[in-house]
């Protein structure tokens, strides 16, 4: 009942400040007729709270109804690019090679969640061992911090060099450093690199790595990403929009492994 009345309370809030705003709109009404028109608005909705839960119900309805749709758009985006997102030449992925469920990460190094997620997802690699784990770099923030790119490229060439238990070394590594946001530096990359390498890198930047990374942002734009992270949990075959999952930003293990459920299904 408390809580019925705080979001009484709240919606009345809303409600009187746009009948105040309303007021203000319209010249015919000094500015004691606009004070009592917003008194009189309060009080009667206070009286009767019953509308204010039927309109907080509606506008839950709608938000709900709207974030289905958001969610069904991606999935249908996820879905039609699929081949493209299977295909994984030059893209790292750990997991068996007939995995029936894989999860797609986009991410960037110096991104913030991506690396409050990075645990998360170590966690969730351990407790799924049969599933295909996809690495894609999306270096948003190249422009703003030049390391971005240089982490992706770094990261690239651990894959090509040595495989994929280098790379998990390298990738865990570099959000292990907790540089983001523009902390990452060169000194911390060449470090994890030389690390997960067993000596230094030897470039840092080629054709191929630009290409792949090219292919991975045409592929998040495609689906419909805004930023990062952003994952996509599907089948590895046979991908509808009812078994797939599009997530877009940090979210907890508990969702991510019930999209795993859901499309192994």
């Amino acid at each position: 009942m408390k809580k019925r009345t705080l979001v009484a309370l709240s919606v009345a809030a809303i409600m009187t400040t746009a009948t105040a705003a309303y007021a203000s709109d319209n010249a015919s009404f000094s500015p004691t007729q606009q004070e009592q028109i917003g008194k009189i608005a309060t009080d009667y909705l206070l009286k009767h709270p019953e509308i204010l839960i039927q309109v907080s119900q509606e506008l839950q309805k709608k938000q709900q109804a709207k974030q289905q749709k958001a969610q069904a758009s991606l999935s249908k985006n996820a879905v039609k690019a699929h081949p493209a997102l299977m295909t994984l030449d030059g893209v790292p992925h750990v997991g068996p090679k007939n995995a029936k469920v894989t999860v797609t990460e986009f991410f960037d190094y110096q991104c913030y969640y991506c690396n409050k997620m990075a645990p998360e997802i170590e966690q969730l690699m351990k407790v799924n061992p049969n599933v295909k784990f996809i690495f894609r770099d999306w270096p948003i923030f190249a422009s703003r911090w030049e390391t971005s790119a240089t982490a992706a490229f770094a990261g690239l060439e651990v894959w090509q060099e040595k495989g994929a238990k280098a790379y998990v070394n390298y990738h865990n590594g570099i959000f292990g450093t907790g540089h983001n946001e523009g902390k990452l530096t060169d000194a911390d990359i060449q470090k994890v690199a030389k690390s997960a390498l067993n000596g230094p890198l030897k470039k840092v930047s080629n054709d191929a790595y630009k290409k792949t990374i090219t292919i991975n942002d045409q592929l998040s734009r495609q689906v419909g990403f805004q930023g990062t992270p952003g994952f996509i949990i599907t089948p590895a075959n046979g991908a509808t929009v009812d078994n797939t999952t599009v997530i877009g930003g940090a979210v907890d293990l508990q969702t991510l492994q019930q999209a795993i459920k859901n499309a192994s299904h």
